[in-house]
Parts: structure tokens; sequence; C-alpha cells
């Protein structure tokens, strides 16, 4: 579980995060939802500790990440996966030394060991016999299935996913989802999403927080999006429906 107090951060005289608190379960997918430039990345980035906030704190199964010392962060960091947007692999490398990354980075694993657990991985996501190819040889769907192997090889306890069907069509973006919800369950790790895919929250969104201009303005599920009274949120969902089925009949 990931708990988050009163998290604020201004850019300049920019307020982008105003005193957002929150719950992130463990087990499933929490989704942080809002529209482009609205503070949802900027709070994910606050709270795996890639930008300092100025007020708050981030408690990670109970423990204060930003109260701790340099160490116990590094031991935090240890337990996260993360997913970028587009996958951000390494063109240079085939798709087994991308997922074996975190693994020469982190661990004193022997080769072999890595090599058995790069294999699990992949074939936990649906991908095998493909180590030797590179980025520029797969599709962008695969791509994301390999960032997702290569987030939970080193076993993570938190998963976190940038926009993670960016870029991909309907059909994949439901592989995805599907994916990033099995894995949360199965390993039964503390996973968040941010999106601003209204298909992944009616397909995965179990958790949700939407963030408007920096402030959180609604939590809930999925069964409880369509009727929440909040005037922001109902225009979200509604542009985004739109914007979906414009998509699906082009």
């Amino acid at each position: 579980m990931i708990k988050i107090q009163s998290i604020s951060k201004s850019f300049g005289e920019r307020l982008v995060l105003n005193d957002i608190s929150g719950v992130f379960e463990k087990g499933k997918p929490n989704l942080i939802i809002g529209a482009s430039g609205t503070g949802k990345s900027v709070l994910l980035k606050c709270i795996v500790g890639l930008i300092h906030p100025d007020e708050g704190s981030v408690f990670y199964d109970g423990r204060d990440f930003y109260g701790s010392d340099r160490n116990s962060q590094i031991e935090v960091r240890r337990e996260m996966g993360m997913l970028f947007q587009g996958g951000a692999l390494f063109d240079s490398k085939n798709v087994e030394d991308n997922v074996m990354f975190p693994l020469n980075v982190l661990t004193k694993m022997a080769l072999p060991e890595k090599k058995d657990r790069v294999n699990f991985c992949l074939k936990r996501v649906g991908l095998e016999n493909v180590n030797g190819k590179m980025p520029s040889e797969i599709s962008g769907g695969m791509k994301k299935r390999v960032g997702i192997a290569r987030a939970i090889v080193n076993n993570p306890n938190y998963l976190f996913c940038d926009e993670p069907n960016s870029g991909l069509d309907p059909q994949t973006s439901i592989v995805i989802d599907d994916l990033i919800q099995d894995i949360s369950e199965d390993l039964d790790i503390t996973t968040i999403v941010v999106t601003h895919d209204m298909n992944s929250v009616m397909g995965i969104g179990e958790r949700i927080m939407f963030i408007y201009k920096g402030q959180k303005l609604w939590e809930g599920t999925k069964n409880d999006i369509t009727h929440s009274g909040v005037k922001e949120l109902d225009d979200f969902v509604f542009a985004n429906k739109v914007m979906n089925s414009l998509r699906t009949n082009t």
C-alpha cells in the first residue's frame, strides 16, 4: 500500500499540485486520471521520488519515504518497477538485454539465473522467442509488453505505469490493460497507472483518483464515475467518450 499525505508542488509561481492526499491499495490497479497538463504525471513523479514535493509525505507500507535517509530511500526504490510512455527501451539493446538491465544494475545474480528470470517474465507477458529481436523489429504493443517484463523482472512491490496505452490502438490497449490488472493481482503488488484513457478507466478502474488543475476533486470506482456529481469529471468523461468513439469509427 502507498499513502500520500498533503502533497503540494509549485514550479516558480505556478502551483501544480495542491494538498493532495490518498491511498493506493495493494493487489489492484489504482488509476490517476485527468486531462493533459492537470498535474497527474507530476504527482506520479513526486510519489516515486523523481520530483521532490514542496510539502507532504509519501508512505510505502508505512515507511516515510521523504522522512528517511538516502540509504532507506534507495531500498524503497529497489522495490519499484516503472513502465514509461512509449516503453522507453534501449534502441541499441535487444529484447533480452533490455529486460535484463535492472538485474544487471540491482542484483548480483549469475548470468544463467538472469536469463531464466528474463525468459519467465517474457513468457508472463505473452512474448516468447523474441529475446534476440531489436526494438525496431517489434510492434508498439510488443514494446509495451517488453517494458512491462522489464518493470517486473526484479520482483517489485510497487509498479508505476505512465500512460501505458499512449500510441496504441484500442484493441492493443485492452491487452495491455488486462496484463497490468493480471500482474497486479497475481503478484499482489501496489500498482499506480496514470492515464486519460476512459477505456482503461472503465476496464480496470477499481480505484480511481481524478485530478483537476492540481487538485483531487473525486475518488471512487468505475461503477461510480458516471454519477459522481462532479461537473469537471462529467465533462472529462464525456469528452473522452466522444474522442474514443471517433477513433473507433475512423
